[in-house]
């Protein structure tokens, strides 16, 4: 290859039951020779007649590779997604295929400080470790934010430099480059522990989202490249995160 090059991959999650004697569910032989068979020359044809598979109705995508591969994998096909980039992807779900799940990862650095008034300043440092440092440190966070949008009748659905804009007004405008303790109000009562940020910023984010006709499905935020969390849509009630 000369100059640049695109590279997408593709993701099939099938579900079923093991066989009891040979421990197998689906050969992974089997699920590759559909996806060379059936999805890979479809894209390949996509590719060799687009400029940007950006440009392609989405949602005429996803459902058309369900819809190949759902045969020749006997119907066992719960999900296929599709990485454009290493942080963008789009998926569709076999018991959904009126919407589409869109993810994009972002980033904001931002100091914090591990520290909670219920505790005693000695169990504060007990509890928190070098986090407890009375100045605060700093972290790179990454976010991931995904969301389910509806397919339109031609197949199009909400282009991702709408939900760019919806999260980078919503919340790195408001917490990129800032002490979370001190500079941003929801952290005033809480600890601003990575679970309380993914909370945080679902909470951030579901109000904006509506408003542009997506449902935002969860938040993940990695503190650092080893630990992430994630808060989900359906946690929202209890008030817990994962």
């Amino acid at each position: 290859m000369r100059g640049l090059g695109r590279y997408y991959q593709i993701h099939v999650l099938c579900r079923g039951q093991a066989d009891p004697v040979t421990g197998y569910f689906l050969s992974i032989k089997h699920i590759d020779q559909a996806v060379h068979k059936h999805a890979l020359p479809y894209l390949q044809q996509l590719i060799t007649t687009t400029p940007s598979l950006a440009t392609i109705a989405v949602g005429t995508l996803m459902g058309r590779l369900m819809k190949l591969l759902s045969p020749p994998l006997d119907h066992t096909v719960a999900r296929v997604r599709l990485d454009l980039t290493p942080f963008y992807n789009i998926s569709i779900r076999s018991r959904d295929m009126a919407h589409v799940v869109i993810r994009h990862q972002y980033e904001f650095a931002a100091a914090h400080r591990l520290h909670t008034p219920r505790l005693s300043d000695e169990e504060n440092r007990r509890v928190f470790g070098k986090c407890n440092n009375p100045s605060g440190h700093g972290h790179n966070y990454r976010v991931e934010v995904a969301v389910r949008a509806p397919i339109g009748p031609n197949g199009q659905v909400t282009p991702v430099e709408d939900l760019d804009r919806v999260v980078d007004e919503a919340v790195i405008e408001k917490l990129d480059h800032k002490h979370l303790n001190l500079d941003v109000p929801q952290f005033d009562r809480l600890n601003p522990s990575v679970e309380h940020i993914a909370m945080v910023i679902h909470s951030m984010l579901t109000p904006a989202l509506g408003a542009i006709g997506v449902t935002l499905e969860e938040v993940s935020v990695w503190e650092t490249e080893k630990t992430v969390c994630t808060y989900r849509a359906d946690t929202v009630k209890t008030g817990t995160a994962t």
